[in-house]
């Protein structure tokens, strides 16, 4: 039975430690700065030269010209604080050593992924205008398209745990695990105890989370434990009180690998929320793909990269890639994507999907975050005749980006796009459809933060079975929806547009 959210689990004293210190950091280096500015007009004039200096900079950048606006915007609004927080976390900058760590990691462990040009070629008869799209993204993130690879679709999330404890309990040698939240509760107990069987049996287990994502919803010893029962465990970008530019980029990617034959992805994490055991905003509506075959190489290249990157020891990829045909169901492509790599695969298959539909494109995501780049693609195919529908949630998350989403709906709706909202609550699930023959399943919203500041993953699948039922899932969540009409929008109250318009202004930087 779905109980009301526990907020039980204590906010951790590291966490309101190193709050406070970046805090204070920020509060002196604004007070050295804001005293030494008005101290004399020299000063004040050198502020002011700073300001244009890092307007140029920002102007002349590579990049989103939104994200520029909004990056000006605040520092014009804000001169001394603005300059500063831009030169720690604008743009997800990182510095040239981070780079170059990541590059080397990626070199060690995409060389054991072969091209395959026969499936290529396949691909390419079966479909030309798709075959580019899977020649972009093999391009752009480095990982091939295979075949022999099945592929389950699971949602909502409350499917996917007994068929995740399934796969798990069949692990013999190792179990690698990636998630941005690992919360304590129902649905990590049960995964925990499978865990914990299959260490004793001699199974290899290497858990990684992301810091930010979980430090709060665990409780005091919870990594020590897991290390004293055999658990290798790495914790992505630990919170420390130092400021850093690095902060500000976390690892959102879901991947389980199993023994090299099945690979699991998606947008749930491990947390009673995605399994609907606690209502924290209604239903929530999650999904994940389970992989199996050739395609399960990726997933492996992907976490032993992440794993390098983060620990700095080495995970021997040979020893645990294995060849595990399994009977064809199309075309399969695990793609990544993240702020280091100076590319955008993520955003990237997104906008080609949109530009090469010919007869529909759905699509489902928590957020509708986008710039004048997507926005312009999803109005174009609507113009032409694409039926083109988006979910986004009813009940929100987070309440300053929720106003976000909507400040983009009616110029979309202007232009023929349809937009639904979940009505029973939170829709987490990160999903593309087209045409009866691709579909995406994976980790990246479509917001800024996923195309430019963190770590994603997904999956792209074509001439499966899957699409036909990513497609139905759809179908099913459009009946619990309610489609936002034009005459409606306009009508809501001042206060309403006036908060989405002040926000829309920030969007890139949220």
């Amino acid at each position: 039975m779905k109980v009301p959210h526990n907020r039980g689990i204590k906010i951790p004293t590291r966490i309101i430690i190193s709050g406070i210190l970046l805090l204070l950091q920020i509060a002196f280096l604004f007070g050295v700065l804001y005293d030494f500015t008005i101290q004399s007009a020299w000063a004040y004039s050198i502020s002011m030269i700073a300001g244009i200096v890092t307007v140029i900079i920002i102007m002349n950048r590579r990049g989103n010209p939104d994200h520029k606006i909004a990056w000006i915007a605040f520092i014009l609004m804000f001169p001394i604080f603005g300059i500063t927080v831009f030169l720690l976390w604008g743009g997800g900058r990182v510095t040239p050593a981070i780079k170059k760590r990541m590059k080397i990691c990626e070199a060690k462990y995409l060389r054991y992924l072969k091209e395959d040009e026969d499936v290529k070629d396949r691909l390419k008869y079966y479909d030309i205008m798709h075959a580019r799209q899977a020649d972009y993204l093999t391009g752009e993130s480095g990982y091939p398209v295979y075949d022999k690879t099945s592929s389950e679709y699971l949602a909502p999330g409350e499917k996917l745990l007994p068929r995740l404890l399934e796969e798990l309990e069949q692990a013999e040698k190792y179990i690698f695990i990636e998630f941005f939240i690992l919360a304590e509760g129902i649905m990590w107990n049960k995964i925990h105890e499978v865990l914990r069987r299959k260490v004793k049996e001699g199974v290899e287990i290497r858990i990684m989370f992301d810091d930010f994502g979980s430090i709060k919803r665990q409780t005091k010893g919870f990594i020590k434990r897991l290390r004293n029962e055999g658990i290798l465990v790495s914790v992505f970008n630990p919170i420390n009180p130092v400021m850093n530019v690095f902060m500000n980029n976390r690892n959102h990617r879901k991947i389980v690998v199993i023994d090299g034959k099945t690979a699991i992805t998606g947008g749930i994490n491990i947390g009673d929320e995605y399994i609907n055991e606690i209502d924290r905003f209604g239903h929530w509506v999650d999904s994940a793909v389970i992989i199996k075959g050739y395609a399960v190489k990726s997933f492996l290249a992907m976490f032993c990269c992440m794993w390098e990157f983060n620990t700095g020891k080495r995970i021997p990829i040979k020893n645990y890639l294995v060849d595990y045909p399994v009977g064809d169901d199309g075309f399969v492509l695990p793609y990544c994507d993240g702020p280091l790599n100076d590319k955008n695969p993520a955003e990237g298959i997104y906008m080609q999907i949109i530009n090469t539909a010919q007869k529909y494109v759905y699509i489902v995501s928590p957020y509708l975050i986008i710039d004048n780049t997507m926005k312009s693609l999803l109005i174009m195919a609507a113009k032409s005749g694409i039926d083109v529908r988006i979910i986004t949630p009813h009940i929100p998350d987070k309440w300053y980006v929720h106003p976000v989403t909507q400040y983009n709906y009616l110029e979309l709706l202007e232009a023929g796009v349809k937009i639904y909202e979940y009505l029973p609550g939170f829709v987490h699930s990160k999903l593309f459809i087209s045409d009866d023959k691709i579909a995406t399943v994976g980790t990246v919203n479509m917001d800024y933060r996923s195309f430019v500041f963190h770590f994603e993953c997904g999956v792209w699948i074509c001439d499966s079975k899957t699409v036909f039922d990513v497609k139905e899932h759809f179908q099913e969540l459009l009946l619990s929806c309610k489609e936002i009409t034009i005459e409606e929008w306009k009508k809501r109250p001042l206060r309403y547009k006036l908060k989405q318009a002040i926000l829309h202004i920030f969007a890139p930087l949220m």
